[in-house]
């Protein structure tokens, strides 16, 4: 028996959202998807295993839309997983299992989110200056947290081209009491990262010794380390992963980088690009700050 209409519709439409990247934060992306599994939970089934055909396939569709997020890849089998290690005699029971799961993965994404962002703050002494790159809710809860504590902050910030998230990143440190922001276009960073104290990345995911993030982050610290400019990257730790995932780059439409036809030329669109760690200089999560050697 097919998953009724109205749950498949909204898994597919969450799942499209994910894809468009209308929710920008990694983490925030996870918990989305996470979210979205609650469609199942009011549902009619046959049977248990029928139930949970279900939900496999729609967690599947959920981490195809993004397979570049480890946190979406981790959290979404971490319910699955308790599902298919359960022994449930009705269908109501493996879905008030479901539940469960949902709320305490999400609780977990979201404590280790503000954990990892009060660690990070420990870096930005008062009249810090950094540089940061693309959107991150955790990279700005730090800033926020830093600020809050009486540190004045400076931050240059890329527009993180061709979607411009960094602009959005900008109009949220405006509104940060002792934050002073400067939009800057990428190809300026390399310009500005002598004057800065630190570079401050998101991630959307680390899979052994490579950090996957938005594309600009491997030539921002790839100058930095010339300049002797501490990198940190900031983040969850179930962003991190070391098997069972193959991150996929994406390449966006051309008409995100113009608008008009391109003609005798080709266009390269690609949403991330691959720093190796050794360039970094620490990772901060909720578990801490971890030195790279």
């Amino acid at each position: 028996m097919p998953l009724p209409v109205d749950v498949a519709v909204m898994i597919d439409e969450t799942a499209e959202e994910i894809r468009e990247m209308q929710t920008h934060s990694s983490s925030i992306v996870a918990i989305k998807a996470a979210d979205a599994l609650r469609e199942l939970l009011d549902r009619e089934f046959a049977t248990v295993e029928e139930y949970v055909r279900g939900l496999q396939r729609n967690s599947s569709a959920l981490r195809r839309a993004q397979p570049s997020h480890a946190s979406l890849h981790n959290t979404q089998r971490e319910i699955v997983s308790r599902i298919e290690a359960g022994d449930f005699d009705t269908i109501e029971a493996a879905q008030a299992e479901t539940a469960a799961a949902i709320d305490e993965v999400i609780e977990g994404v979201e404590n280790a989110k503000h954990e990892a962002a009060a660690n990070a703050a420990e870096l930005l002494a008062d009249r810090t200056t950094v540089l940061m790159h693309d959107y991150s809710s955790t990279v700005l809860e730090a800033i926020e947290i830093a600020a809050r504590g009486g540190n004045h902050i400076d931050v240059y910030v890329t527009e993180a081209r061709p979607r411009f998230f960094g602009r959005k990143t900008a109009r949220r440190l405006a509104e940060i009491d002792r934050v002073d922001a400067t939009l800057i276009v990428d190809s300026a960073a390399g310009h500005h990262l002598d004057a800065c104290d630190r570079v401050l990345f998101g991630m959307s995911s680390i899979v052994e010794d490579t950090l996957y993030n938005r594309v600009g982050t491997y030539p921002i610290t790839a100058t930095a380390a010339e300049l002797a400019v501490p990198v940190s990257v900031v983040g969850a730790s179930e962003k991190r992963i070391d098997e069972g995932f193959v991150f996929e780059n994406e390449f966006r439409s051309s008409t995100e980088v113009m608008r008009e036809p391109a003609e005798g030329f080709s266009i390269s669109n690609p949403a991330y690009d691959e720093t190796p760690t050794h360039l970094l200089t620490n990772v901060v999560t909720e578990e801490g700050i971890e030195k790279i050697d």
